[in-house]
C-alpha cells in the first residue's frame, strides 16, 4: 500500500460515499419486512447491516486497487463495520450496529486526546503530507476536532437510544457526515494563517 495512484476525484468519492447511501437504500425497501432464515427472523435493519458489510469491503477494495493506498481511518473504519456488523447478525441485535457508530467516533476522540496530553497531535501525522500547516495550528485544529468527535459520539448515543431507528438511519447517513464536514470546512477557514507558505515567503 506504498505505490499511490491518483483516481478521478467523482469515483473516489462515489466509492467512499457509495456504501453508506446503498444502506440507506437498502434500509428503506427493506425496512418494514423480516427474513426467515435458518429458521431465525431477521429485521429488515439487520438485513440491511448484513447488506452492508460486502459492499463497503467491496468498495475498498476497489479503492485499493486503484489507489495502492488505504488511509488508517478507513482501514479502522471497515475493521469497525465488520465487527459490529458481526455481533448485530449473530445476536441479531440492531444496537450493536448502531453503538459503532459512538464508538468510531469516541475513539477518535480518545486517540487525538492521547496525543494532547502528549504535547502530540496525531492528527498532524495522519494528514500533514496533505495539507501543510505549522504545528501551532495542527494543535488548535486536533484539540477542537477532539471535541467535535466526542460531540458526536453523545450525539450518537442520544439519537439512537431516544428516537426511531429511522430517524437514526437518516442522521447517520446524512446528519453526522454533513456535521464533520461544515465543521471542518469551518475550521480550515478560520486557521489560513497557521498554513505553510509554500514558497518559503
Amino acid at each position: 500500500m506504498t505505490n499511490k495512484k491518483e483516481i478521478n476525484p467523482l469515483l473516489k468519492q462515489v466509492l467512499e460515499l457509495g456504501p453508506p447511501l446503498a444502506f440507506f437504500f437498502i434500509y428503506l425497501r427493506l425496512r418494514d419486512q423480516d427474513f426467515t432464515i435458518a429458521g431465525t427472523e431477521y429485521s429488515g435493519f439487520i438485513i440491511a447491516t448484513i447488506l452492508f458489510v460486502p459492499i463497503m469491503l467491496a468498495a475498498m477494495g476497489i479503492l485499493w486497487w486503484l489507489t495502492g493506498k488505504l488511509s488508517r481511518m478507513q482501514i479502522f473504519t471497515a475493521i469497525m463495520v465488520i465487527f459490529f456488523g458481526g455481533l448485530t447478525a449473530w445476536f441479531n441485535d440492531e444496537r450493536f450496529f448502531k453503538m459503532k457508530t459512538t464508538l468510531v467516533y469516541g475513539f477518535f476522540s480518545a486517540m487525538l486526546g492521547i496525543g494532547l496530553l502528549q504535547g502530540k497531535s496525531y492528527l498532524a501525522y495522519v494528514l500533514d503530507d496533505m495539507l501543510p500547516m505549522r504545528m501551532e495550528g495542527w494543535m488548535i485544529l486536533t484539540r477542537r476536532l477532539c471535541a467535535g468527535f466526542a460531540i458526536l459520539a453523545a450525539a450518537n448515543e442520544l439519537v439512537w437510544r431516544t428516537m426511531s431507528t429511522d430517524l437514526w438511519v437518516k442522521i447517520e447517513t446524512f446528519g453526522f457526515p454533513l456535521a464533520l464536514m461544515a465543521f471542518l470546512m469551518m475550521q480550515f477557514s478560520l486557521l489560513q494563517r497557521y498554513m505553510d507558505d509554500p514558497d518559503g515567503n
